[in-house]
């Protein structure tokens, strides 16, 4: 008798010790997972090899001021886009994607890489370090991002749009000379509706817009 009540005890205790591993994996399950981190995109890796030499004549050293971005949270590296079929006037964020860098920034990388296929791109700082040196002082070019967003025309179709202001100007004793001002606009299709199809085609329509500048600038024969 003595031994089945001891197995009795037992199976009770086994049972409960089951119940008690059920209830703990339950709480376990039901607590909440943690957040998901943000993706991260820039405008890809660049040239991955040599550029062949350019056997036309090296056009003359400029000045790139830092890009300026007006309607854009200074330092935001969110990736923003617009509904237009609902309200095209609201700047909306995604919550999982980010740049790696402000836009603005990205933007300006994107612009030196392409002028400096055949010129010297300087800053503002390292132009005045060369008229200091008795150099004369290169032609300053300055850029405003105006619009930098995915827009949708509807819930599955979008494109990235760039908006950007491009003002030459030559340094003067009196301050600066207006050479030449232009606005860029160029949108690309996004092959998706969502932030990985948006930041592809904003890049995109960035190396577009540094390839039109380019010209410009060497149609004002700068």
């Amino acid at each position: 008798m003595k031994t089945i009540k001891f197995i009795a005890a037992s199976a009770r205790k086994s049972s409960a010790g089951a119940v008690f591993v059920a209830i703990l994996l339950a709480g376990c399950s039901a607590l909440p997972s943690p957040p998901s981190r943000p993706v991260h995109y820039d405008f890809g890796p660049g040239a991955m090899a040599p550029v062949a030499g350019d056997r036309r004549a090296p056009l003359p050293p400029l000045a790139l001021a830092d890009v300026e971005a007006p309607g854009l949270i200074e330092g935001s590296t969110a990736v923003l886009y617009r509904l237009a079929y609902a309200d095209a006037r609201q700047l909306r964020p995604y919550t999982q994607a980010r740049w790696s860098q402000p836009p603005a920034q990205l933007v300006q990388q994107r612009l030196r890489d392409q002028l400096g296929q055949r010129r010297a791109v300087l800053t503002l700082e390292s132009g005045g370090a060369q008229a200091r040196a008795g150099g004369k002082l290169p032609t300053v070019l300055r850029v405003d991002l105006e619009e930098f967003s995915q827009v949708f025309t509807s819930a599955a179709q979008s494109a990235g749009l760039v908006r950007l202001r491009a003002t030459l100007a030559e340094p003067a004793q009196a301050g600066e000379r207006l050479l030449g001002q232009r606005v860029f606009i160029v949108q690309r299709p996004a092959a998706s509706a969502d932030a990985a199809g948006g930041t592809r085609a904003l890049a995109e329509a960035t190396d577009q817009v540094a390839q039109e500048l380019a010209q410009w600038l060497e149609q004002l024969g700068r």
